[in-house]
């Protein structure tokens, strides 16, 4: 059969994601504080949205009303109603158009409290919390400014400017003498005699190339240079690391309390001297959610602290509705009013949502808010996803980055999401999660004797006995994930 070329129509439905709905998915999966930076951001970019005042707090009951903080179905329905009668668009075309009911469900449940509680100060009239602190003093600063005092010569401070310019977040030099002779076109000789001056800056320790150099110069700044913890430091570090008692002394030929006085002097030491110059910058958790108990039941409540209430600007209002005005003024504030319209809607659809999503997690984890951790069940993301009609995909929006203040202490959402870990005998299809086993593994190594820690087989067989079906890899992965060392990294010496 010949092939030929032709052109054919052919009609197709296809979904796609308007700029609003994008807008909408990306609001869903902002924790508070990137919402708050949103919602500034916006305010910025369209000149339509205001900033509510504190006398916008009462509901809105005349035809001028603009506030769209109240979330009440009546009061925003009215508001939706006044919008459409200045845009020209109905609240039925907005619904056809962003089809909230497939994409995110219809609210059942009403937040404990209305969206739009915060300052009503604009950003710029308040000063960050940043502005308030003094800034730390890096690792460089602090040795750079104690070596211009002992630098002999311009080309010895640029020698110690190379060696401190080399050294790594923990204190240790990362080169070696020759590459930095090298860079600072310097003799061997004369770089050694340099980084043994800049060794004696503080802190101790400090431009060390290994751990036996860095724990040798801390013992000379004590004057114990020719002590046993310094002959211990230098050739048996590997026993104390170990912690072989027995062999350290056949090693050393020294009685037992020699030995233990010796290694309590090299545990006294800091194997990273750098560390108080860490500019780690701490990491703040703001619940996006609270749970507390009042009486015998549990009540969810959503944090708007410092939420902007959002209304639209009057001004630019009588401006659409003000035939005199040039039309393509009237089209773009137009294009904003809607805009503006969508974002104050979709963020109260997403505070609903997130309402939704945590009460239907806490529908399954009710045993975790009354009894603890060892009463978390596994749960997927699909479990809320059926109980909800949503799709697992928007669970995983509304749980990623938030966090949430239970009677139990503060938790990631996905927290509540564990893998089941089976049970040996009796009811095998409720297995637990993998939590409360970890847990568990945390008890057991907290109440184990430290002069003998218990192995991971020996952790196995205890879990076995409280009928936890689990594989020593398994326990071995749990504990590394707590933070617990093997065994032998366990057990102390005395």
């Amino acid at each position: 059969m010949a092939m030929e070329i032709h052109l054919a129509q052919k009609q197709t439905q296809t979904m796609i994601m308007t700029p609003q709905l994008q807008q909408a998915i990306k609001l869903l999966q902002l924790n508070q504080l990137e919402l708050k930076d949103e919602i500034y951001q916006e305010m910025l970019e369209n000149p339509v949205l205001d900033m509510a005042s504190p006398s916008d707090n009462v509901e809105p009951s005349g035809e001028n009303s603009d506030s769209f903080a109240e979330p009440t179905p009546d009061g925003q329905n009215h508001q939706e109603d006044q919008f459409a009668e200045v845009t020209g668009e109905t609240n039925e075309k907005i619904r056809e158009e962003f089809d909230w009911e497939n994409y995110l469900g219809e609210y059942s449940s009403s937040p404990s409290s209305s969206l739009g509680m915060g300052s009503h100060e604009t950003p710029e009239e308040t000063p960050s919390f940043e502005t308030f602190m003094a800034a730390k003093t890096s690792l460089t600063d602090h040795l750079i400014w104690q070596w211009r005092f002992v630098a002999t010569s311009q080309a010895d401070f640029h020698r110690g400017e190379t060696i401190i310019g080399n050294l790594n977040e923990d204190g240790y030099l990362m080169s070696t003498l020759e590459e930095i002779a090298q860079m600072s076109l310097s003799s061997l000789e004369e770089t050694q005699q340099t980084l043994s001056r800049v060794q004696q800056l503080d802190p101790a320790g400090i431009a060390a190339r290994d751990l036996t150099e860095c724990l040798t110069l801390q013992l000379e700044r004590f004057e114990l240079k020719d002590s046993l913890a310094t002959l211990i430091c230098r050739s048996h570090l590997k026993l104390v690391e170990k912690k072989d008692l027995p062999g350290l002394c056949r090693a050393l030929g020294r009685d037992r309390d020699e030995v233990m006085a010796a290694v309590d002097t090299l545990k006294a030491l800091d194997p990273r001297p750098a560390r108080s110059f860490a500019l780690t910058d701490p990491i703040y958790v703001i619940p996006d959610v609270y749970i507390t108990k009042i009486g015998g039941e549990y009540v969810i409540s959503l944090n708007e602290d410092g939420l902007p209430r959002l209304k639209v600007n009057k001004a630019y209002k009588r401006m659409i509705a003000d035939k005199s005005a040039p039309d393509d003024t009237r089209k773009y504030l137009s294009e904003k009013l809607k805009g503006a319209v969508f974002l104050i809607k979709s963020i109260h659809q997403r505070q609903r949502t997130i309402y939704r999503v945590t009460e239907s997690i806490f529908k399954f984890q009710r045993d975790f808010l009354d009894y603890g951790v060892e009463h978390l069940k596994p749960m997927v993301l699909k479990d809320v996803a059926d109980d909800l009609g949503f799709h697992e995909s928007t669970i995983s929006r509304v749980t990623a980055n938030k966090y949430i203040d239970t009677p139990r202490g503060v938790f990631e959402l996905k927290y509540f999401f564990d893998s089941p870990i089976s049970r040996l005998t009796g009811d095998t299809s409720q297995p637990l999660s993998s939590e409360s086993v970890k847990n568990r593994i945390k008890q057991i190594i907290g109440a184990e004797d430290p002069k003998k820690p218990l192995s991971d087989q020996r952790i196995v067989e205890i879990l076995q006995g409280s009928n936890i079906d689990i594989a020593r890899r398994t326990v071995a992965k749990y504990r590394e994930i707590l933070g617990y060392g093997s065994s032998n990294e366990r057990r102390q010496m005395f």
